[in-house]
């Protein structure tokens, strides 16, 4: 009976190390997970971070164009009550004194002129915007049948006709031309398509007689 009570310690004893080692083993093993979670963690957060920028820009692309198909809604109806022609105001020099006349007879939504990548404060609604400034460009002088010409643009770089594969928008995201950072901007055919454009004209963007390109 001596004999068996060491014994029994000691099988206790051996007992304890090896749980004593399991719940070591274990804490091990739970910190490595930790470590594994923390390090997904921080990939997927890079990997989002790093396509969000992206992912604004092309937002803003689409919500540029939506712009520009509303206003374009707004030109329709005008030319329509006006024989075919997109408005023209005498000696306008800027964006601004030509297609402020659609307001507030054809339109009231005005935020819509501008583009939303831009720095530009935001418009009244329904407000005459002739003394503000918007984002976009016109070709003044189109006509509703000119469906294959550009009929406004996001803001140019200059108010001169372009030949394939010359300066368009900036470039370098500094102003004129900037509303999208360098990125390109959007053109807005007359038959109310709104398609992208890298910096440099994709095409010939020259006049026909009696048209004018007026920045903003």
């Amino acid at each position: 009976m001596k004999r068996g009570r060491p014994e029994r310690r000691c099988r206790a004893e051996y007992s304890g190390r090896l749980l004593s080692g399991s719940a070591r083993s274990q804490a091990g093993l739970s910190l490595i997970e930790l470590l594994v979670v923390v390090g997904l963690i921080l990939i997927l957060t890079t990997l989002y971070w790093g396509s969000g920028g992206e992912s604004r820009e092309h937002r803003q692309r689409r919500a540029c164009q939506e712009n520009l198909k509303r206003i374009y809604m707004a030109l329709e109806i005008y030319a329509n009550e006006q024989a075919g022609k997109f408005p023209v105001v005498s000696g306008a020099r800027t964006a601004e004194e030509a297609l402020d006349v659609l307001v507030p007879r054809y339109t009231i939504d005005t935020p819509v002129f501008v583009c939303p990548a831009s720095k530009e404060a935001p418009l009244p609604a329904g407000e005459s915007f002739r003394r503000r400034k918007i984002s976009y460009a016109y070709y003044m002088g189109r006509r509703a049948a000119d469906v294959q010409e550009v009929l406004m643009s996001d803001r140019q770089v200059d108010t001169l006709s372009k030949a394939a594969g010359q300066a368009l928008f900036s470039s370098t995201g500094r102003a004129p031309g900037n509303n999208h950072q360098g990125h390109g901007g959007n053109l807005l055919f007359g038959d109310g398509r709104a398609d992208w454009s890298p910096p440099r004209a994709p095409g010939s963007l020259v006049f026909t007689q009696g048209v004018v390109l007026l920045n903003p």
